[in-house]
């Protein structure tokens, strides 16, 4: 399922937000496989974290870091940067994929603190360190992509909202990129079949996912959804800086 082909990431070098598990760590792995050196990225499962770069530093001879970082905490991202430059000296892929908003406990805002203002001050710190030819990827949704066209439901609205304010704002950026040599590009996707996002819809409203399924015809599991992250990559990048995977047709009406 790899889009990528044997060694055509050698001498790159990823960071891939939020991949300790779900499509981010799918993502990795396609970038490992690939040939990039690859960090992963977590914010408190250490182990897990730690138990995917064992895994991927066994099968691949890319090199594999595992930083722990907070994306919505400025003194933990300094640190990623630090790690980063020490470790890496460049950067060549950078994946936004860390997202949230509908855990628990959380601040009323958590959702646009992390969805949209982290976003981009990771993005703004990590800029230096951005090799020639750099690629940066916004990971987002369907139901957060068309929100402002397209109602969701109501338990996902507000993280919807404060991800397409995120690529927004992101969006902003994309001429500063492009005067240095960075390009950028949004991945979106209908939901994932397995994700954390998919679980916490499905508790707080039975039967959501299978509705959305049958809607849709068919729902993207973690693999395939990370495949064609990973494929953004590498393949040109669209004129509106716009990868949508799967069929939209419900959501262009």
């Amino acid at each position: 399922m790899n889009p990528l082909k044997p060694g055509s990431l050698r001498g790159k070098r990823a960071l891939v937000t939020g991949s300790s598990r779900g499509v981010g760590a799918d993502t990795v792995k396609y970038f490992a496989a690939a040939g990039a050196d690859v960090a992963i990225n977590y914010r408190n499962k250490a182990a897990r974290a730690e138990k995917l770069a064992a895994q991927l530093r066994a099968e691949h001879d890319s090199r594999v870091l595992t930083i722990g970082a907070d994306i919505t905490d400025d003194d933990s991202v300094a640190e990623l940067v630090k790690i980063l430059q020490t470790e890496f000296g460049e950067l060549d892929i950078l994946v936004l994929n860390a997202s949230g908003g509908m855990e628990s406990g959380m601040a009323e805002d958590y959702a646009m603190q992390l969805n949209r203002d982290s976003q981009v001050r990771l993005l703004e710190a990590l800029q230096p360190l951005f090799a020639p030819a750099a690629r940066v990827i916004f990971v987002t949704s369907h139901q957060a992509h068309f929100i402002h066209t397209n109602p969701t439901m109501p338990e996902y609205e507000p993280v919807a909202l404060s991800k397409r304010a995120g690529e927004d704002e992101l969006r902003k950026r994309i001429p500063a990129l492009k005067a240095v040599g960075v390009e950028f590009v949004v991945v979106s996707g209908d939901m994932i079949e397995g994700t954390v996002t998919a679980l916490l819809l499905e508790r707080a409203n039975p039967g959501a996912i299978a509705a959305r399924r049958e809607s849709a015809g068919k729902l993207y599991n973690v693999a395939e959804f990370a495949a064609e992250v990973a494929a953004a990559a590498v393949e040109p990048v669209p004129a509106d800086n716009t990868r949508l995977v799967g069929d939209t047709s419900d959501f262009q009406k």
